[in-house]
């Protein structure tokens, strides 16, 4: 399949909500094969449709154990608390403390349009939380603290300027 180019911050799909997949097909699967060839490659255990410029409510994980694909994810249910650092490859793996829900319900559906929910808890839930957020317009960078944010956006836009 092929690498796609990563979408960085602040482009604007990024803080967009994504719209439904509605066309489960062949083409999709192979747009799945790409998200997941482009996430491998750049060493990432998630990859949301906006993080390669398509304004689509759809990612792809592979973290913990657990692989899948999730068109039209919602977060149903979560429990608990945990703090844990989050980097995204849309804001140049740039880390930061992000506090989420411990355990994480997501229902989603298949390649194939089949309807599905998958519990995770620790990493996975938040890879979960962190992917579900991209397809609604949300970086983890939206929920730090104004100070933090500004930090980490300085941070990325120097190693920008480095390469």
């Amino acid at each position: 399949m092929a690498v796609k180019k990563i979408t960085e911050y602040p482009q604007k799909v990024l803080a967009e909500v994504g719209k439904p997949v509605t066309e489960f097909n062949d083409e999709l699967a192979a747009l799945c094969a790409d998200m997941f060839d482009t996430m491998y490659d750049a060493e990432g255990v998630g990859l949301a449709a906006p993080q390669i410029g398509l304004n689509l409510r759809l990612f792809v994980m592979d973290c913990e154990g657990v692989k899948l694909i999730a068109a039209n994810p919602e977060i149903v249910h979560t429990e608990g608390e945990q703090s844990g650092t989050e980097g995204c490859l849309s804001v140049g793996k740039v880390p930061a403390v992000v506090v989420r829900p411990m355990k994480a319900m997501l229902k989603a559906q298949d390649e194939n349009g089949e309807w599905f929910e998958r519990e995770a808890e620790g990493y996975a839930a938040r890879a979960f939380m962190h992917e579900t957020d991209h397809c609604d317009g949300t970086l983890f960078i939206d929920r730090l603290p104004k100070m933090r944010r500004d930090m980490v956006i300085k941070r990325f836009k120097k190693e920008k300027s480095w390469k």
